[in-house]
């Protein structure tokens, strides 16, 4: 058995992993990592266990941490999606996570999965690796028929995306920088002024659409971007809604984000994609408007939750108490 990093992987044997791993998603995948690569301040390391010439799991880790004196108490290595395995081998697992908070170990406040597949029959190998469950909910969707989306979500629901394409909203693939920058500046209006969160870089989103590993799907009205989101995509598993918005106040007849989430939809539909995933749902113990949201879609509610291991307690503790107090005194 041998661990690899970074350079010492192997594209072809990665992508036999892929090919058969029941969590292959676009987050796991090379074109993944160099996108985060790419964006300046980030970046994301790739770690493998080979035996017998042959990957046995795959764990893609993005570094992030926010601005200024944020960064500080921010730094984290998110796993998106979970890692790479392949069931019946599960020992490998707990072995590359170990390797894994050894290496972040003196680098990263903590690390966390942010799991959309099932990895409960994989507990026990995260737990005694350092980890401990999170409870996370999620929406799972199937989009092979138009019919049966239409018929699962809600009636109001399906009442606004027709009125909506009735009062002239229109969606379709962004077609230049110029768009991800409109699609920017509504997403970053949208979390400074309600969401109250910190916001990825505009690099991250600029990269992305330059890396083509997903979608910009925009709503238009009268040629103008009023919305949209932005979906990492594996065609045969697939679509994700990483970030949705919408000038909902200004055009309320168009109904933006709703449209928005339905073009990820429709889009995943027409291109034979067979699944939506919305990327969280929250904590199942807190009242989340963005899960009422969410659900009028009619997806089914799972619970995958995520992982996390926190590798230096005490500026984990502090670093939660300094974002609270930094975020009210803006």
């Amino acid at each position: 058995m041998k661990i690899l990093l970074n350079k010492e992987i192997e594209l072809n044997k990665w992508h036999s992993l892929l090919h058969i791993s029941n969590q292959s998603s676009p987050f796991q995948t090379p074109e993944f990592n160099d996108f985060f690569n790419s964006i300046n301040g980030f970046s994301s390391d790739v770690f493998a266990i080979e035996e017998n010439n042959e990957y046995k799991t795959i764990v893609v880790v993005t570094v992030q941490q926010e601005k200024g004196i944020k960064g500080y108490f921010s730094r984290r290595g998110i796993i998106f999606g979970g890692p790479l395995v392949v069931h019946e081998e599960k020992k490998y697992l707990q072995h590359l996570l170990k390797y894994i908070n050894e290496y972040y170990y003196k680098k990263l406040i903590y690390l966390e999965t942010r799991n959309y597949f099932d990895y409960s029959s994989l507990s026990n190998q995260f737990t005694q690796s350092g980890f401990r469950y999170v409870p996370w909910l999620n929406f799972h969707l199937e989009t092979s028929e138009v019919n049966s989306m239409k018929k699962s979500m809600s009636s109001s629901r399906l009442r606004q995306i027709k009125k909506g394409i009735k009062n002239g909203a229109q969606w379709k693939e962004a077609q230049s920088i110029n768009d991800i920058n409109i699609f920017y500046n509504i997403l970053s209006n949208l979390y400074k002024n309600k969401i109250k969160k910190p916001l990825l870089p505009k690099s991250f989103f600029l990269e992305f659409y330059k890396h083509k590993i997903g979608k910009y799907l925009l709503v238009y009205f009268e040629d103008k971007i009023i919305g949209g989101i932005m979906c990492p995509i594996k065609s045969e598993k697939a679509i994700y809604e990483f970030y949705v918005c919408g000038l909902d106040s200004e055009f309320k007849d168009q109904y933006p984000s709703v449209i928005a989430t339905w073009a990820a939809m429709e889009y995943a539909n027409q291109n034979n994609i067979p699944k939506f995933d919305f990327m969280g749902a929250g904590s199942p113990d807190d009242t989340y408007g963005v899960r009422d949201f969410k659900a009028r879609f009619g997806g089914e509610l799972v619970e995958h939750g995520r992982y996390i291991n926190i590798l230096n307690p005490l500026l984990y503790k502090t670093g939660v108490l300094g974002l609270k107090l930094l975020s009210k005194l803006k």
